[in-house]
C-alpha cells in the first residue's frame, strides 16, 4: 500500500493519454512543478507522479484532454477476493468523511471486466464506509467525494475530490440521450458543450439569444440544436438539409461557403463543426469575432493524430495573437468532449460586447 497526494489521477479517452500527460506537465512546470508518468496506451488514464498533486489539481477545469481528475490518497495492490473492504477502511482511517462515492472506471478495452466488477463492488463499499463514519448518511454533493478506480479487482487507487472541480457527469462520460427527430448524432456535440462551457443554468442562458448561424450546417445536426433552444438560424452549406428540420419555419438555408459568406447583421451565436484544417477554421471563428458578426462561438477543431497537442497549442497562440492585436477582450474555453473523436470542441466568446 501507498498513501500521500504525491500522484494526480487524470482518466481521458483511451489513445489519448500523451495528449493528457503534455498538458498536465505544461500546466506544472508554469507553477515550477514537475512530474512524471509511465503511460499505458489506451489506458484512458494517466498516473502523474508529483509532490503537487493537490496544488495541479486546482488547474483541472483549464484542462483540455482530462476528463475528470483527483489527486491519489492510497493505494492498494493485494487485495484479498475474500476481504476488500477491510484493507480499504483501514487505508482511509483518519481521512476526512465524504458526502458521495464513486467507483470509477477506464475505458480502455483492457479493463472492461473491470468495469463490471466496479459496479457490483461499489454497494457494498459505500455500505461499509458510510459504517465507518467515511460517507455521510445520505449523499451530499456539495461536499468533498471519495473516488476508487480499481485497475483489477485485486488493485485500486483511492482519493478525495473537491465538489468544484468535479465534472458535470461521472468520469467526465455525458449521460445524454439521441433526440430521434434530429438529422444527425453531432447533435448530442453541442447539447454537451452547452453543459460544459455554460453550466448547469445554459438554458436559461440560451433564452436570452435569439439568433445564429452554422457554417456547414448540413444535414443539420447543430442546426437543430440551435433551432430546439428557440434561435432563428442560418443555415450556410452547399449541401442539402434534413425536410423536417427546414419545416420547422425557424431555419434559412443559404446555399455558400462558410469561409467566404459573411452575414447582414451581427447574430447572438456562431457554431461549426466543419470538417476542414483546424487553424483554417479557427481563422474564420476569429474573423467573426474580430468583425463583430457574432458575441459567441463554439466550434470543433479536427486534430491531426500525431500532433493534437502541438496543434492545439498553435491555435491557442492563434487566438491570443489576433484577439489581442484587435483589442478584444474575451474568454476562452476548450474541452476534449464525451462525444467528440479526434477533436477537440472550443468556446470562444467576448467579453467587451
Amino acid at each position: 500500500m501507498e498513501t500521500g497526494s504525491t500522484r494526480l489521477l487524470l482518466l481521458c479517452r483511451p489513445g489519448f493519454e500523451k495528449e493528457c500527460l503534455a498538458e498536465i506537465t505544461e500546466a506544472a512546470a508554469e507553477r515550477g512543478a514537475y512530474g512524471w508518468s509511465r503511460l499505458e496506451a489506451d489506458s484512458g488514464f494517466v498516473l502523474f507522479e508529483t509532490d503537487q498533486a493537490d496544488r495541479l489539481y486546482s488547474q483541472l477545469p483549464q484542462l483540455v484532454f482530462a476528463r475528470e481528475a483527483w489527486p491519489v490518497t492510497a493505494e492498494l495492490t493485494d487485495l484479498p477476493e475474500k476481504d476488500r473492504v477491510s484493507p480499504i477502511l483501514d487505508a482511509l482511517g483518519g481521512q476526512p468523511q465524504g458526502g458521495q462515492l464513486f467507483c470509477d472506471t477506464s475505458e480502455g478495452d483492457a479493463y472492461r471486466a473491470t468495469a463490471r466488477f466496479a459496479g457490483k463492488f461499489v454497494h457494498p463499499l459505500r455500505q461499509a464506509m458510510r459504517g465507518a463514519d467515511l460517507l455521510t448518511p445520505k449523499d451530499q454533493p456539495n461536499q468533498p467525494a471519495w473516488h476508487a478506480l480499481f485497475l483489477d479487482s485485486s488493485h485500486v487507487l483511492l482519493g478525495l475530490d473537491k465538489p468544484e472541480h468535479r465534472p458535470r457527469w461521472p468520469m467526465g462520460v455525458a449521460r445524454l440521450k439521441f433526440p430521434p427527430q434530429a438529422p444527425s448524432r453531432s447533435t448530442l456535440k453541442l447539447e454537451e458543450a452547452f453543459h460544459v462551457f455554460l453550466g448547469p443554468d445554459w438554458r436559461r442562458t440560451m433564452e436570452n439569444t435569439h439568433t445564429g448561424v452554422d457554417l456547414g450546417a448540413a444535414p443539420g445536426g447543430w442546426t437543430w440544436q440551435l433551432v430546439n433552444q428557440g434561435l432563428a438560424v442560418q443555415a450556410i452549406d452547399n449541401g442539402p438539409m434534413d425536410e423536417d428540420l427546414m419545416a420547422t419555419g425557424q431555419v434559412e438555408h443559404l446555399r455558400a461557403d462558410g469561409f467566404t459568406w459573411a452575414p447582414d447583421y451581427p447574430v447572438d451565436w456562431l457554431v461549426c463543426d466543419m470538417v476542414e484544417q483546424p487553424a483554417r477554421v479557427a481563422e474564420r471563428m476569429l474573423d467573426w469575432l474580430t468583425n463583430g458578426w457574432t458575441r459567441s462561438t463554439i466550434f470543433n477543431l479536427k486534430l491531426p493524430m500525431k500532433k493534437r497537442w502541438q496543434t492545439w497549442q498553435g491555435i491557442r497562440e492563434q487566438i491570443d495573437r489576433r484577439l489581442g492585436d484587435a483589442g478584444v477582450r474575451y474568454h476562452l474555453a476548450a474541452k476534449h468532449l464525451y462525444f467528440d473523436r479526434e477533436e477537440i470542441t472550443v468556446y470562444l466568446t467576448r467579453t467587451d460586447a
